[in-house]
């Protein structure tokens, strides 16, 4: 297989030489060979070192990385680096774990396949590919966790059309790749269930990645009232009326969302206790003064490029400043952003421009992340977007 090699600029293999899993196109000096989105390159450093394999892209991030090393990148290969994944998953637990059958396999660069996220949804696996390189590998993919899950696995259904570039050289059609399936499953994560869709839901169907949080959530709600507020699917409000809080309300500005909130809460041992609402969450605050015990902050993301940061921050300042300011004296309020160019340090500065402007004493309770699902390559910081703060507002 010949492959286009890319010579990088004096200085700029130090990066690669650290494990980062990017080359930015601006380290690139010159090409030998002509490479098309989506094609494997080699990459040199100045002085002809080998450096990486990846695939190829236009754009910022010119390449990712997936191996270090030169490679066959065949079906062997990428079996590896699922295999690789699955054995991880299983050492914290969460394979064949009967009180929770819903977790992220490969989450990109942590697990070595930057552009590539796989969720298992109970005997479902759904795969969304985010460059048109691991695009072109979705039935190497696919047959590896056939081979690996074996029998355990019913279907697996490829969501990519969503999350590639807009202008991909591919005609990405969301599928199933092996089995089918009625296109939704009532899930358990720690217990709790949760009707989740991957066909018409966001992302992959659920957000896996607040387990943890939402599990800690428990510890604070009973015989509470509690805002869950950007509820989407839920999966607070399930928590919260599982564990015993006096009422939950959901917001959501989705119609989609609210009825999907509605169908957990259903599924919830208190549905009597839950309401929610399809409304903005800052028209919803108004007038609810001294109402909740609790309230969650869990927005999409405000910020998805530098560009527009501060007006993200600025939108984070607002919701947790009104938040702040409308919370029972002694509630607990579990904020969140999920923005990777908003770092924990930034997020939290803002989090504490919000308590200045409301005028209240706020003690932090707990700094929270991502669970260990969606692991962070030490060489590769951006993989940690999701943080939040449990703050106690006096």
């Amino acid at each position: 297989m010949s492959l286009t090699k890319l010579y990088l600029a004096p200085g700029k293999e130090n990066s690669l030489k650290r494990f980062h899993p990017w080359v930015f196109s601006g380290a690139i000096r010159k090409a030998e060979g002509d490479a098309a989105e989506g094609d494997i390159v080699e990459v040199y450093s100045s002085k002809q070192e080998f450096l990486g394999m990846g695939h190829y892209a236009p754009g910022s991030i010119a390449v990712r990385i997936f191996s270090f090393e030169q490679v066959e990148p065949d079906f062997d290969f990428w079996k590896a680096k699922v295999q690789k994944a699955y054995d991880y998953r299983k050492r914290l637990g969460l394979v064949d774990n009967p009180h929770t059958d819903v977790y992220r396999l490969i989450y990109a660069e942590g697990d070595g396949v930057s552009g590539l996220i796989v969720d298992v949804y109970k005997d479902t696996a759904v795969v969304q590919t985010h460059t048109v390189g691991m695009y072109r590998v979705r039935e190497q993919i696919a047959k590896a966790l056939q081979e690996i899950f074996g029998s355990k696995l019913k279907a697996i259904y490829d969501k990519s059309a969503e999350s590639l570039p807009a202008k991909a050289p591919v005609e990405a059609v969301n599928d199933y790749l092996f089995g089918q399936s009625s296109g939704g499953v009532v899930v358990t994560e720690n217990e709790n269930q949760f009707f989740v869709d991957w066909e018409s839901g966001q992302k992959t169907g659920f957000f896996i990645d607040q387990r943890e949080n939402r599990d800690l959530l428990a510890r604070y709600v009973k015989d509470k009232s509690v805002l869950n507020t950007f509820c989407y699917t839920g999966g607070f409000s399930v928590y919260a009326l599982n564990a015993g809080a006096k009422e939950v309300h959901s917001v959501d500005v989705s119609k989609k969302a609210i009825e999907l909130t509605v169908r957990n809460g259903e599924l919830s041992q208190a549905p009597e206790r839950h309401e929610a609402f399809a409304v903005d969450t800052f028209e919803f605050l108004k007038g609810k003064e001294n109402q909740y015990d609790v309230i969650i902050l869990d927005p999409p993301a405000f910020a998805k490029s530098q560009k527009v940061r501060h007006n993200a921050l600025m939108g984070y300042k607002r919701l947790n400043a009104e938040a702040m300011k409308k919370i029972k004296p002694g509630g607990i309020l579990f904020t969140f952003s999920c923005s990777q160019v908003v770092d924990k340090y930034l997020f939290s500065n803002t989090v504490m421009a919000a308590a200045i402007e409301a005028g209240r004493n706020i003690k932090i309770m707990h700094n929270l992340s991502q669970p260990a699902d969606h692991p962070v390559s030490i060489f590769h910081p951006e993989g940690e977007y999701l943080k939040g703060l449990v703050l106690m507002v006096e």
